[in-house]
């Protein structure tokens, strides 16, 4: 059957301002992110032992914040909440650069870190506020496609300014990023945000805090999108691979040269920016149901950590070690391609609207905490073999997938299938009898 515009996820008002939008913060967050330690401490002038402690706390602090951020877009609504953390990020990178002292850098990186690490709950949300069905998938892939190209933009742009500053270009790198963040905020005001206000269930007439208690309290009585966040937690230890577990493997089990990491960096991060969409918009005019086309993904991820123990096991020559790399990070990427934007819309579409924010915070958790623990998890069983990381992520994509096809009949329709399926056609009544004439 031909797909409708409508089908087909039709553009909503003020989507061009809000990827665009996205694209210019994301430029801003790769300019200092491949950079942080360093960047920090160029900009501020601290040694670069207080600016790992400083960045470890408040980023720990930062995850404490991130309900109270959902709690904040169910009263305030997404787009209100977009700006304010827009609003601080730019502030904060503005004033590192005078942030000379521990006190000042711990201050002003504390505000920052609140406003990164909730800026995924809001962003989440605010997808939810102005698209629905097919729309909400199509806005997901294009944001994880903008994010790459614009964090590579970013990075690019960085190692230019500190070929002709040197290390003191990280200050007006720092004020870019404040330029950026601004301009962000100024393009987001523009999109036309659709809230649908509704009483928080069971809160009766409870103030704001006593609100926010009933709401995280209807979330944790939500079995299925419970599992649905432990199963993208899954998935989200993969996630960490790329950028924890691989540049390690490389050099301490393949004994492979350092450049294949930037190597690996660069294929992700082109087919994610230049095919990101396509797959998603081949994906979604399939009908596959969110459930499977995640699960799909996680396939996809638990086939690349397969061949990562194959090619430990093998340990092949250089040459067919590289060409065995770039095979596997193309696995790898399809998966993330795959999995994203319907993994996104899933869990948008599966919070009720009067406490999306609160489920939405629940659901980053799972992100945030498998990003903590990566690094540990992967260096204490790489100590042991470095095939055993690889092995343990295997098995968790593979649970991750079977997790959302079970999930799939108890999670709501209207998030596991993006278009409502059609409704089956009645049967064709009986002809009536045919009576002679008398």
């Amino acid at each position: 059957m031909r797909k409708t515009a409508a089908s087909e996820g039709a553009k909503v008002a003020g989507e061009r301002s809000l990827l665009l939008g996205i694209g210019i913060s994301s430029v801003g967050i790769g300019m200092y992110v491949p950079f942080s330690l360093v960047f920090f401490h160029h900009v501020t002038g601290l040694s670069l032992t207080l600016v790992g402690l400083v960045m470890t706390v408040t980023g720990l602090a930062a995850l404490a914040f991130m309900p109270l951020a959902g709690t904040a877009v169910d009263r305030f609504g997404a787009k209100r909440a977009n700006l304010v953390l827009y609003g601080i990020r730019a502030l904060g990178f503005a004033l590192y650069p005078f942030a000379s002292s521990l006190p000042a850098f711990a201050a002003v990186a504390l505000v920052t870190a609140l406003a990164d690490r909730s800026f995924s709950i809001v962003q989440q949300s605010l997808i939810g506020e102005v698209a629905r069905g097919t729309a909400r998938d199509r806005l997901q892939a294009s944001t994880r496609a903008l994010q790459n190209a614009g964090m590579g933009a970013g990075a690019l742009l960085v190692s230019g300014v500190l070929a002709l500053w040197g290390t003191g270009g990280f200050t007006y790198t720092a004020w870019g990023n404040s330029a950026a963040f601004a301009l962000a905020g100024l393009l987001v005001s523009r999109v036309r945000a659709v809230r649908v206000v509704r009483a928080v269930p069971g809160a009766g007439a409870a103030g704001a805090g006593e609100a926010g208690a009933v709401g995280y309290r209807t979330v944790l009585r939500d079995r299925p999108f419970l599992g649905l966040t432990a199963a993208n937690f899954l998935t989200a230890l993969g996630y960490s691979a790329l950028s924890v577990l691989f540049p390690l493997y490389l050099s301490t089990w393949l004994s492979a040269p350092d450049s294949l990491t930037g190597a690996a960096f660069t294929v992700n991060t082109v087919l994610c920016a230049g095919i990101g969409v396509l797959i998603a918009g081949r994906v979604r005019r399939s009908g596959a149901r969110r459930t499977r086309s995640a699960a799909l993904g996680a396939l996809l991820f638990a086939a690349a950590f397969v061949g990562q123990i194959v090619l430990g096991t093998l340990r092949p020559g250089q040459s067919a070690t590289l060409v065995a790399l770039l095979v596997i990070v193309v696995v790898y990427t399809l998966g993330e391609l795959v999995h994203s934007p319907s993994g996104g819309a899933l869990s948008v579409s599966a919070a009720p609207e009067a406490v999306r924010g609160r489920y939405l915070a629940t659901y980053q958790l799972s992100y945030s905490l498998a990003g903590a623990l990566a690094p540990s998890l992967f260096t204490a069983l790489l100590a042991v073999d470095g095939r055993l990381p690889w092995a343990v992520l295997a098995v968790a994509a593979l649970g991750a997938a079977l997790a959302l096809l079970r999930l799939e009949r108890h999670l709501p329709a209207e998030a596991v299938h993006a278009e409502p399926p059609a409704a089956p056609e009645a049967p064709a009544a009986a002809p009536a009898p045919v009576t002679a004439a008398a």
